[in-house]
């Protein structure tokens, strides 16, 4: 049985890479974004820009979000993930040209202090943030980062 595709299923992913900051106690970085009215927590984020390699994103994004890319490599997640954006959101976020973010996660060692975190960055993305055991960040984020956190705690989990 042929179904039809809507404009939301035809759009493209955003490529994105994924933060998994960890301290020396193996705690992850976690913000609460500045723009939910629900409490919602993720880990720092953003879209990789044309001809940028995802680790020179990913450091770009860290000192963009949290004003610091004090942090060492340690592993990169084996495989893209991706997620769905419910569809008014999606609508909403880049002019509506994408269904969801397809992301390759980093996971780094920050290698710096929690002085050199600071949050009020020039375009701010996050109100707060705090270090967690990775596992509660999946109940703090929005229900349909949730299998991609999940997935990431697989490959990183021994990292904590």
């Amino acid at each position: 049985m042929n179904q039809i595709k809507t404009a939301y299923d035809d759009r493209p992913y955003r490529p994105c890479v994924g933060i998994f900051l960890l301290n020396p106690h193996g705690q992850v970085f976690a913000g609460r974004r500045i723009d939910s009215r629900a409490e919602a927590w993720q880990m720092p984020q953003g879209g990789i820009d044309p001809g940028e390699s995802p680790i020179v994103a990913c450091m770009r994004e860290m000192r963009e979000e949290i004003g610091t890319n004090d942090a060492e490599l340690i592993k990169e997640h084996s495989e893209w993930l991706n997620y769905d954006i419910p569809l008014p959101l999606a609508n909403r976020l880049w002019q509506g040209k994408y269904k969801g973010q397809k992301q390759k996660w980093m996971a780094l060692r920050f290698t710096g202090s929690d002085a050199d975190i600071n949050i009020a960055t020039a375009e701010p993305e996050f109100c707060e943030w705090r270090w967690l055991p990775a596992a509660e960040l999946i109940d703090l984020a929005v229900p349909f980062k949730r299998g991609v956190y999940e997935r990431i705690l697989i490959e990183f989990g021994d990292l904590t």
